[in-house]
């Protein structure tokens, strides 16, 4: 995996979304979040492949998926979850989302309507107020920053998603994470799904996270600097009958950081649909 291509294509609403399928066994659906890409999800998709038929993409307006102008929002995220979930069809999945990919999965399961056999949370963007500053003032000043010479806005991106791990993070692992975001269109793609990001998106479900009855797992990096382990424990609280594990020495990027940990206590959670 040492060379990340997604191989397959899908059309939602003439803007082309980027998929990936792989492995045998119950289905499995990975969300990745912002500002990262289905990249990031490669270790626990080489690894939950093993027992699962993995299904991923990049999200519209990240990676390999149309970052053309138009709609990046969380409040467009769900439709095309959707709308893969229908292309791909699966009626009961399980789901795992990290970031902006867990309120995805939120969102698709409580707006949209679709049934998932558990739900597993990784950090998600899930509760108000969230957004670093840093991510606040691109949200209020996109053209500003959209205009950085290119130079610049590398040695911004790279600085920037560095604090959203624990240790650092190893070259090849920045380069796969900076890459999407570089050239013109890249830096443009970057600034507006900041820009576009609003509160509005998890307000509107977060009232309805205690009507959850399925089986959920949230994780959580003790050492999230972005959205802070408290919060974790708030959805926790949300979300009836839901488990909840910390682990210990990584941050926000917990994906990238300690993928074995993670791999383990999703096998564990979901060890009983292995089988069936």
């Amino acid at each position: 995996m040492s060379s990340w291509k997604l191989s397959k294509s899908f059309d939602y609403d003439g803007r082309e979304v980027r998929y990936g399928r792989l492995g045998e066994g119950p289905p499995l659906v990975l969300v990745h979040g912002t500002p990262w890409s289905s990249f990031n999800l490669r270790h626990l998709i080489q690894q939950l492949s093993k027992e699962y038929t993995v299904y991923f993409f990049d999200l519209l307006g990240y990676g390999q998926s149309c970052t053309a102008e138009g709609d990046v929002s969380l409040g467009v995220q769900n439709k095309v979850l959707d709308s893969l979930l229908t292309h791909w069809e699966l009626d009961d999945p399980i789901i795992v989302g990290h970031d902006f990919g867990g309120a995805t999965a939120l969102r698709t399961h409580l707006l949209n309507g679709r049934s998932f056999k558990k739900i597993i949370l990784i950090d998600p963007v899930a509760v108000s107020p969230w957004g670093s500053p840093f991510f606040r003032h691109v949200n209020r000043y996109e053209a500003a920053f959209s205009g950085l010479p290119d130079y610049i806005h590398e040695a911004v991106v790279r600085s920037y998603v560095q604090t959203a791990a624990f240790k650092p993070l190893t070259e090849a692992t920045l380069e796969g994470i900076v890459s999407p975001w570089t050239g013109e269109r890249g830096k443009t793609a970057f600034y507006r799904q900041m820009a576009q990001a609003d509160s509005k998106y998890t307000d509107e479900v977060q009232s309805l996270y205690p009507t959850i009855t399925t089986p959920t797992l949230i994780l959580w990096g003790r050492e999230d600097s972005w959205i802070p382990l408290e919060r974790g424990e708030e959805i926790h609280s949300l979300i009836p009958g839901s488990v909840f594990r910390v682990i210990d020495d990584a941050g926000h990027l917990v994906i990238e950081e300690k993928p074995d940990e993670l791999v383990q206590e999703i096998l564990d959670f979901c060890a009983d649909l292995a089988t069936t």
